[in-house]
């Protein structure tokens, strides 16, 4: 039988080097990993501030089309509703002179449209 030279200490010696250089790999594995992992998070930070910043822009984009669409329909209903005022001030007109050339006329339609609207709301 070979017999065996090597001893407790120089056994011990041994594992506790591996053991180092264990430590040592493992150690600038996980450095480099965590670096890794913070290129990734400053990538994904700068993608969602970008993100953020474009929909900003979108939606200041649309707001604008939003409140030009909007002055734009509000001029057209005031212009629509200076027609209509126009066209109740001629009927008025010409309504407030039937009245004062036909007076009876005028309220016994008055009357007529009384009586209906009285028999309609005692309906309900």
């Amino acid at each position: 039988m070979a017999k065996n030279d090597y001893t407790a200490d120089e056994l011990k010696s041994d594992l506790q080097s591996g053991a180092r250089e264990a430590a040592d790999t493992a150690r600038a594995k996980g450095e480099q990993i965590a670096d890794k992992a913070q290129d990734l998070a400053n990538t994904a930070r700068d993608k969602v501030n970008e993100a953020a910043g474009n929909a900003r822009e979108l939606g200041h984009e649309y707001a604008e089309a939003a409140r030009d669409e909007a002055r734009r329909l509000y001029r057209a209903g005031e212009r629509r509703a200076g027609e209509v005022r126009e066209y109740a001030e001629e009927y008025y007109d010409e309504m407030s002179d039937m009245v004062r050339r036909n007076p009876a006329q005028a309220l016994g339609i008055a009357a007529g449209v009384g009586f209906l609207v009285g028999l309609i709301l005692a309906r309900r």
